[in-house]
C-alpha cells in the first residue's frame, strides 16, 4: 500500500518546468550612441506651421539622453524654454532588429500622449524618418532628420509636407551642443 502510494504521489506530482529555451542575443545597434548624454539644446520652432508664418521663435535647454536596453533603446528628456514658450518632452527610441529601423516616439508634457512614431534609419551619418501625422485637422507627412553629426554637436529638424513630400515646409530646428559630464 506504501508503495502504491509512493507511485500515486509521483504521478500526481507536477510536471517539472522545463528550462527556459535560450533566448537569441539581439545584436546592439549604435546608430545613437552618438548621443547619449547631456547636451545643450537651442531649439527654433516655426511660431504656425502650415499657415504661411515666418515667426520663429527660439528657445534653450537642455536634453539627456540615456541608454536603454543595452543600445536596443534609448530616452530622451527635452527642456527648454525662452519667448516662444516652455516645452518638456519625451522620446522613447526603439531598435527594430527584424527591419533594421527605428521607432522614434515624443509625448510632450502638455499633451501627455504620444505621437504616432517616426520610423528610419540611418545612412552615411545621416538619419531619416517619416510618419504620417494628425496635425491641426489635416494629415500631414512628417520628416525628422538627424544630421552634422559630430562627437559635440548634431542637428536635429523636422519638416511637414502637405503634398506627400513634394515640398517641404521646415518647422523645428534644434542644435544640440554636449556638456561635459
Amino acid at each position: 500500500m506504501r508503495a502504491l502510494a509512493v507511485v500515486l504521489l509521483v504521478a500526481c506530482a507536477p510536471a517539472k518546468a522545463p528550462a527556459p529555451a535560450p533566448t537569441a542575443s539581439v545584436p546592439h545597434n549604435t546608430d545613437f550612441d552618438f548621443e547619449i548624454g547631456t547636451w545643450h539644446t537651442h531649439l527654433k520652432r516655426l511660431d504656425h506651421p502650415l499657415s504661411g508664418s515666418t515667426n520663429w521663435v527660439e528657445m534653450d535647454g537642455t536634453s539627456v539622453i540615456r541608454k536603454v536596453w543595452d543600445g536596443r533603446a534609448n530616452l530622451v528628456e527635452l527642456e527648454v524654454s525662452g519667448p516662444g514658450g516652455h516645452v518638456e518632452g519625451l522620446s522613447l527610441r526603439l531598435y527594430n532588429p527584424a527591419t533594421k529601423t527605428w521607432s522614434l516616439n515624443f509625448a510632450n508634457a502638455r499633451m501627455g500622449t504620444m505621437t504616432a512614431p517616426t520610423v528610419g534609419s540611418f545612412k552615411n551619418g545621416r538619419g531619416e524618418f517619416y510618419d504620417h501625422e494628425d496635425y491641426e485637422g489635416r494629415t500631414v507627412y512628417v520628416r525628422g532628420v538627424f544630421s552634422e553629426i559630430t562627437p559635440s554637436s548634431y542637428k536635429f529638424e523636422q519638416a511637414f509636407s502637405l503634398d506627400e513630400g513634394k515640398t517641404w515646409e521646415l518647422n523645428w530646428v534644434a542644435v544640440d551642443t554636449r556638456i561635459a559630464d
